[in-house]
């Protein structure tokens, strides 16, 4: 854990690069070897992705940085892209040298069911193994109204606690107040999700800021970075609110 948590402040910054699988070669993940290396050297404890991440080059050059192996996936072009199904195996990771894994559940999906068992099968293969789980989950289905709904949110992260994984990726509820909610439920860390690529920096840097002085241990942060005008600046502005408290104002007049 030590690898991808900062181990005086016990909060991360982690970067996710998963998004060719799903949505293909978009700007910012045409060149792995390039992104890595920017938001290495602005700071990020981790990088999120696929076996392609470090087949391609995530070790061997710049600055050292954790690795996270992302175990499903599923492309928008399918039948049903909620339906995420595991494409690597914890051993696979392992043999690679990664520092942890991740899996992607949508809880309320259709195929909700078999995404649990798979949560389920994975951690204890964790439990076995000593390798840290992260688990990414996201309320989406029919009977889900708002992704972004506390209600829902709180739910879908307290059953990756549940089921016995070591930390918890999942949406920003929008206000600090119900996100204080999800933290308090899950009982485990949780790290935010970016979303969507929003239009400023303040913005983003508010929810971050708000998200870590309600007791979220970081950020999982992808699309906001990877396509920033400067991901190595960005980058360093995050990690300074992220571990060294800095204000929204403070971050952005870093230069």
């Amino acid at each position: 854990m030590e690898r991808i948590v900062d181990r005086k402040t016990r909060r991360a910054v982690i970067v996710p690069l998963d998004h060719g699988i799903t949505v293909g070669p978009i700007p910012g993940l045409i060149d792995l070897r390039e992104t890595v290396d920017k938001v290495a050297e602005g700071g990020a404890n981790a990088v999120l992705g696929h076996m392609g991440l470090p087949l391609h080059g995530h070790r061997g050059y710049g600055k050292d940085i954790g690795l996270i192996i992302h175990l499903s996936a599923s492309t928008k072009l399918g039948p049903d892209s909620n339906h995420k199904v595991l494409v690597t195996t914890v051993e696979d990771a392992i043999k690679i040298g990664a520092d942890a894994v991740s899996i992607h559940i949508n809880v309320g999906a259709e195929d909700e069911a078999e995404m649990l068992m798979d949560l389920g099968s994975v951690a204890r293969l964790c439990d076995h193994w000593g390798m840290p789980l992260l688990a990414m989950m996201y309320p989406r289905g029919s009977k889900v109204k708002s992704e972004h709904n506390v209600e829902y949110v709180k739910h879908a992260a307290r059953v990756g606690a549940e089921l016995g994984v070591d930390f918890i990726k999942t949406n920003y509820t929008g206000d600090p107040d119900t996100f204080k909610e999800v933290v308090q439920g899950c009982q485990i860390p949780v790290v935010i999700a970016g979303g969507p690529k929003m239009d400023t920096e303040q913005e983003l840097f508010e929810m971050i800021y708000d998200a870590i002085h309600v007791g979220a241990m970081g950020v999982s942060i992808g699309r906001n970075i990877f396509q920033a005008k400067n991901p190595t600046l960005l980058t360093r502005k995050i990690t300074k609110i992220v571990h060294e408290d800095y204000s929204v104002e403070e971050a952005e007049n870093i230069e």
